[in-house]
């Protein structure tokens, strides 16, 4: 970790001899404990693979899902209000000439429209039409 990200900033011109002294010490001592230690990827595999190897899942030894990843450690997901990644979404954008050629309105522009656009065309002249929803019959 640098010293930015650890908060630690040490102005060296400011210290006296016994000070330096102390400071290149406590540095070395942990550059050493540094050059020891594997790469925490290099760890985690060989972790998960004494796990699977011994027929658990790291959940059940654990009861974490996130920890058999091999990057850093992620914040728990929020509860998505929203809908899912993935799901449909309806198309915004229809071509006239070929109905089957819709968009979303998300994503890069399917080259049909961007014709059209290129052709001096307007993004609104192909929105879809909303559909109403048709009023029920009353049996009064």
């Amino acid at each position: 970790m640098n010293d930015q990200a650890r908060g630690v900033n040490v102005d060296i011109t400011k210290l006296n001899s016994k000070e330096l002294a102390d400071l290149i010490s406590q540095a070395q001592k942990r550059k050493r404990v540094l050059a020891k230690r594997k790469p925490i990827n290099q760890v985690r595999t060989q972790i998960n693979k004494i796990v699977r190897a011994s027929g658990y899942s790291f959940e059940e030894l654990f009861g974490t899902a996130g920890a058999t990843s091999t990057s850093a450690p992620r914040k728990a997901a929020s509860k998505s209000k929203g809908p899912r990644k993935g799901s449909k979404v309806e198309a915004k954008y229809r071509d006239p000439a070929n109905a089957e050629n819709t968009w979303t309105g998300r994503g890069k522009q399917p080259r049909w429209l961007a014709a059209y656009i290129e052709q001096g065309r307007q993004l609104n002249d192909f929105l879809i039409a909303p559909q109403t929803a048709v009023p029920a019959v009353s049996g009064n």
